[in-house]
């Protein structure tokens, strides 16, 4: 355990964080700590998690050598209500997390608990909410929530874009319909689909635009998206304006054809990003792959 102790995780200790984790690197492999399958990154409550992501995102050794696995916020089932409506931060966190964990419901009502879970899944119905019952968590839902290998099959990439599958199509009505008088009516949540594949120069080009036009607002994208000319699907992940660098997938583990791409944005409409995906011309004109 590394403790980090000079500043703010997501600001000034962005340059700490790099080099304890190529130090944990370097240390493993000359067999100088346990030889390590993962690495937990804890912030304090008020964090902003994106920069976080900025640091493995734009490390290209780091990049190299983690990656990230999935975000997992914890929610306060007293104080959470008044910490989404005033803290800008708490809203992030939940709306770019792939697991929220409610705590403290020993002492909240059930009422309060459920206009919470409600409240959250509107947010961000990408996310698996569970309950920590006395502080205890089964510790399996912290792991293998992204894709674990390139080898990854079809089932294994859809639970990370949405853990409540089958409930995909519901989950995404539940979200347009909350929108309207909802307390977090500026963070959306959807996902694309496209029936044929990108190309690679449609692609960039549209994620480029996006990332220029509106990137503090591109909480987080993440997906599976079939390109022309790769054996296998390729995972695309990002936040704000950083993208990881694409990872390919071996050709045969997805059974969908189609491209899919979740969004987590800020004051975007989905017309907006389909209308700009259209402009740029991203897919090509063969069936999907």
């Amino acid at each position: 355990m590394t403790l980090l102790s000079n500043g703010c995780l997501c600001c000034t200790l962005r340059t700490d964080l790099q080099e304890t984790l190529r130090e944990l690197f370097i240390k493993r492999r000359a067999g100088e700590v346990l030889d390590f399958d993962r690495v937990f990154v804890e912030t304090t409550g008020l964090a902003d998690p994106i920069p976080v992501l900025h640091t493995l995102q734009t490390d290209g050794l780091l990049g190299a050598q983690y990656r990230l696995n999935g975000i997992v916020t914890l929610v306060d089932a007293v104080n959470g209500m008044g910490q989404l409506d005033t803290m800008p931060e708490a809203a992030k966190q939940a709306a770019v997390a792939d697991r929220i964990v409610i705590t403290k419901t020993d002492i909240a009502d059930d009422e309060t608990i459920a206009r919470l879970q409600q409240r959250l899944r509107a947010m961000n119905p990408f996310a698996h909410q569970t309950v920590a019952v006395g502080g205890e968590l089964d510790p399996a839902l912290l792991t293998d929530i992204g894709p674990r290998s390139v080898a990854a099959r079809s089932e294994e990439l859809g639970r990370w874009l949405d853990p409540n599958v089958p409930e995909f199509r519901h989950a995404e009505q539940r979200r347009n319909s909350a929108n309207a008088g909802s307390h977090d009516a500026a963070i959306r949540s959807f996902c694309l689909w496209f029936d044929k594949p990108f190309t690679w120069d449609g692609l960039n080009a549209a994620l480029a635009a996006l990332t220029a036009l509106r990137g503090p607002d591109l909480l987080r994208v993440k997906g599976i998206v079939h390109v022309l000319g790769e054996r296998g699907p390729v995972v695309l992940q990002g936040a704000q304006h950083v993208f990881h660098p694409p990872v390919m997938l071996e050709g045969g583990r997805d059974t969908d054809p189609r491209s899919r791409i979740v969004f987590i944005v800020r004051n975007i409409a989905r017309e907006s990003i389909e209308a700009l995906f259209a402009a740029v011309g991203a897919l090509g004109n063969s069936k999907g792959t």
